[in-house]
This record gives C-alpha cells, sequence and structure tokens, in this order.
C-alpha cells in the first residue's frame, strides 16, 4: 500500500506517527509522512513532507492557553489552520495514497479521501472525536454526564464550523464538488486499554491498539547519568507548558519535592518550568528534555502536565504519576488515572504549591503496586502492529 500519514501539533502528535510510518516501512508498504517543522522528532530515515508551520515557535511567541488562542484567532490561528488544510491536500493530491490516515486536526482528511475515492482513518490521540455515555470528551467537562456524556462530543465537529470557508476552499481544490465527507474507515486510538477501557457503546470500528511508542534504546548524557546514579530522585517536566509563571511553578515543585527527601531531575521543555538560581543545589538538575523510557523506571515517581504520552510513558515504567494538568485533554487523563486507583488525585495548576505536591507525592506508593500492574499488561501490546494490521484489512 501507499500511505500517507498526516499530523499536526507539537512532539506529542508527532512522536507516534513516526511509531507508525517505521512499523509500515517494515510491514512493506510505502510511507509518506506530513508534519510540522522542528518538532524535535528524528524522521531521517522516513520519507517527510513539511506541512508548513512550526507549532514549537508558535507556543515559545504566544504559549499555551485558551485566552491566548481566542485572541490570536484571526492573526494567528486561522492563518495556521488555512496552511495546514490546504497544504496537506495538496500533498494528498501529489501522492495518491490508497490509505489516508490524519491527525483530527487535519477536519480536510473527510474531504480529501472522498475526492481520491480512498479510505481515511482518524487517528484519535485522545477520545474526543467518537461519542460515548461512559465519560466525556476529553478537554471538556470535568465531571461526569451519564447519558448527556455524548453531546460533549459535539464540541470536536463544532471546531470545524470555525473553518468552514477553508474546508470550502480544500474541497474545491480536490475537486469534491459536493463538499461530501467520506465516513473513516476506521479509527485508532493510541492507547493502552489497561489505560482507558473500552466502552461497551463504541462501534466495531474504533480500536484501542495500545500506545504507539519507540523502543527504548541509546544511554543517557554522562551528567544525567551521574545525577540518577546519586540515589533517590523525582522527575518533574511540563513539556511545552509555557504558561502562568514558570519561575514560581519550579519553585514549587522544587520545594515539595524536597520536602520528601528525594532530588529533582526537572526538564525545562518550551517553558513549563524555569529554575531560578537561588533554587539550584546539588539535590537538582536541570535539562531541557530527557528520554522518559530511560529516566521514568529509575524515578521515584513522575510530576508532569498530564498529556497522554506522558501517561503513559510512566505506567509503561511502573512509575507513579502525580499529573499537574494544564489544558485540553490533561484533567482528563489526571482524572482517569486517579480513578483507576493509578495515581493520587490531580493538583489544578493554579493550585500547586510545595505542600500539596509534597503530600501527593507522600503517596505514591500506595498507588505503585497497580501502577506495576499495568507496566506488565502494556509490556505484552505492540500498538503500532496492530495499527498496521488493521490498516491492511481496509485495502483488501
Amino acid at each position: 500500500m501507499k500511505l500517507l500519514l498526516v499530523t499536526a501539533g507539537t512532539r506529542g502528535d508527532v512522536d507516534p506517527f513516526v511509531v507508525l510510518a517505521r512499523r509500515a516501512l517494515r510491514a512493506g508498504h510505502e510511507v509518506r509522512l506530513l508534519v510540522p517543522d522542528n518538532s524535535g522528532v528524528d524522521t531521517s530515515d522516513i520519507d517527510v513532507s513539511s506541512l508548513g508551520v512550526d507549532y514549537t515557535q508558535l507556543i515559545k511567541q504566544q504559549g499555551v492557553s485558551i485566552g491566548a488562542a481566542l485572541r490570536s484567532y484571526r492573526s494567528v490561528v486561522r492563518p495556521v489552520m488555512h496552511g495546514v488544510l490546504i497544504e496537506s491536500a495538496k500533498a494528498a493530491l501529489e501522492y495518491s495514497p490508497d490509505v489516508l490516515v490524519a491527525h483530527p486536526k487535519i477536519l480536510s482528511a473527510p474531504l480529501v479521501a472522498e475526492a481520491l475515492g480512498i479510505p481515511f482513518v482518524w487517528v484519535e490521540m485522545v477520545p474526543v472525536l467518537t461519542p460515548t455515555r461512559a465519560f466525556p470528551a476529553a478537554g471538556t467537562i470535568g465531571r461526569n454526564l451519564g447519558p448527556l456524556n455524548r453531546y460533549t462530543y459535539r464540541a470536536a465537529a463544532g471546531s470545524a464550523a470555525l473553518f468552514r470557508r477553508d474546508l470550502a476552499e480544500v474541497a474545491k481544490l480536490v475537486g469534491n464538488r459536493g463538499g461530501r465527507s467520506a465516513p473513516p474507515a476506521a479509527t485508532l486510538m493510541p492507547i493502552s486499554p489497561a489505560v482507558l477501557q473500552r466502552p461497551p457503546d463504541w462501534p466495531a470500528t474504533v480500536h484501542l491498539t495500545g500506545p504507539w511508542r519507540p523502543p527504548a534504546e541509546g544511554v543517557l548524557p554522562d551528567h544525567v547519568a551521574d545525577f540518577i546514579a546519586g540515589g533517590d530522585f523525582v522527575y518533574a517536566g511540563f513539556g511545552s507548558m509555557a504558561a502562568g509563571d514558570p519561575v514560581a511553578r519550579a519553585r514549587a515543585v522544587v520545594g515539595g519535592i524536597r520536602r520528601t527527601g528525594a532530588r529533582s531531575l526537572i526538564a525545562a521543555g518550551l517553558g513549563g518550568l524555569s529554575v531560578p538560581p537561588d533554587v539550584l543545589d546539588d539535590d537538582v538538575l536541570v535539562t531541557d528534555s530527557v528520554a522518559h523510557d530511560l529516566v521514568l523506571p529509575l524515578a521515584g515517581a513522575a510530576v508532569h502536565h498530564g498529556g497522554i504520552g506522558t501517561v503513559q510513558a510512566a505506567l509503561a515504567a511502573g512509575t507513579v504519576s502525580v499529573i499537574v494538568p494544564f489544558i485540553a485533554d490533561q484533567p482528563f487523563w489526571g482524572a482517569r488515572v486517579h480513578e483507576r486507583g493509578l495515581g493520587p488525585s490531580p493538583i489544578r495548576q493554579r493550585a500547586l504549591t510545595s505542600g500539596r505536591l509534597a503530600a501527593a507525592l507522600s503517596q505514591a506508593g500506595e498507588y505503585r503496586p497497580a501502577a506495576q500492574r499495568v507496566a506488565r499488561a502494556m509490556a505484552a501490546e505492540d500498538g503500532p502492529a496492530a495499527a498496521v494490521n488493521i490498516i491492511e484489512t481496509l485495502h483488501r
């Protein structure tokens, strides 16, 4: 098969697609990957095209918040989304794939698939498209509404209305005169069933494949390895969550970890944490980023924002998470982890203090046996292989 894989967002949105592309190549398929610029992911062995947008730079310029997105809708969000929709449509026309595999941000995928007469697959990184009574759509509401949960999934559909004119331009570009949208042939969720229980009301075309994570390989930089060898430590990193006051947040994080008697390995990310000089000491190491697969199995606990990639990396390592959610799907995963007995109750970003963090970290031992059971279950999963097998059935 010729597969076109298209994703949009930061590293957490790109990494799984790169893993899937490599597995599809190993299975003998021809693959082209369309990704944002400057994601930080190694794609050297893959046929890659640019989506023409740099989300990393956007975050550095305006941070991450709903308010910032609303304020910059006309000047930034709309032009970026227009480029994403047009460039992904052009790439599909040029490549002429047998199957189109797309991130939900690629709103044009159904229009393009209909015009080309090919099946397309949604990669639902988190539950936002497929309605269920079991839980609300990630990123919409914090409490369970029972039967009304299904209505929260209309939010994702409503977002497409903001880009009607852009989608009409895509339809014209690809020759979809009626503006009809193909239904997804399958929906893949790179999520472990050990993390999210499959609701009984999902259609059979929706698959929890297990995470698409690269194998642990490589070695840690010497200074990180030396620090880890020095004794008990807690990992803390908030990735691209450049919001609020990263200095005050770092004070609270380091202070909370110190109260437990552990040392702090801090991943500064794209501005999530900024440790001031007066907080630094021998018990703190600050680095831009770390390889989760190499670090988390050795950490006493992991303090992070609750993105699904980090949640699953910590659980696969058998490491208890203390989640400090900021936006989007992060409160959803914080709630799921706690409800399933895998970690303490999440701490809201604005409510983070040294005392609250120390209290949560002191509970980590209670949740460690459950986290380790999930790690054993996840070790038996091969998410990328399961995904490729499903995609292959669409073209037989």
